[in-house]
């Protein structure tokens, strides 16, 4: 029962840290840089580039505080949070369709959950599993 728990309680970490330094970082480069994020008009590329490094480095800091918080098995948790963020980024993406390019949501769907999973093998490789 601890064991299942505390799986619930790292992947919902690894979800909320995620979601809170996606969040922080866009509001920084809204904030710092307000002309590529422009409603009126099409987002630059360096914006496009910069949100997508943004979601990486967050899903990737998402997988590795989830794969840190595992009792066991830290990468099946890491890749359990990788098809929850892959199946929420589908559906996003599907809600977005015509307001954005496909390659764009396609760049990002994919993106997200691979994050996570090197997030997961960063964190491996720190503990010398890998």
């Amino acid at each position: 029962m601890m064991v299942m728990l505390r799986a619930f309680l790292a992947l919902g970490a690894g979800f909320i840290v995620m979601m809170l330094v996606q969040a922080l970082g866009t509001f920084i480069l809204r904030r710092v840089i307000p002309t590529w994020a422009a409603i009126e008009k099409k987002p630059s590329i360096g914006y496009t580039l910069s949100n997508a490094g943004i979601l990486f480095l967050s899903a990737a800091l998402g997988g590795l505080v989830t794969a840190r918080l595992a009792a066991a098995n830290p990468l099946i948790h890491a890749l359990a949070l990788a098809l929850i963020i892959l199946m929420l980024s589908a559906m996003t993406a599907m809600q977005s369709r015509g307001k954005q390019p496909i390659w764009y949501l396609l760049m990002m769907v994919g993106l997200a959950p691979v994050g996570v999973f090197a997030g997961g093998v960063v964190w491996l490789r720190m503990t010398g599993v890998l």
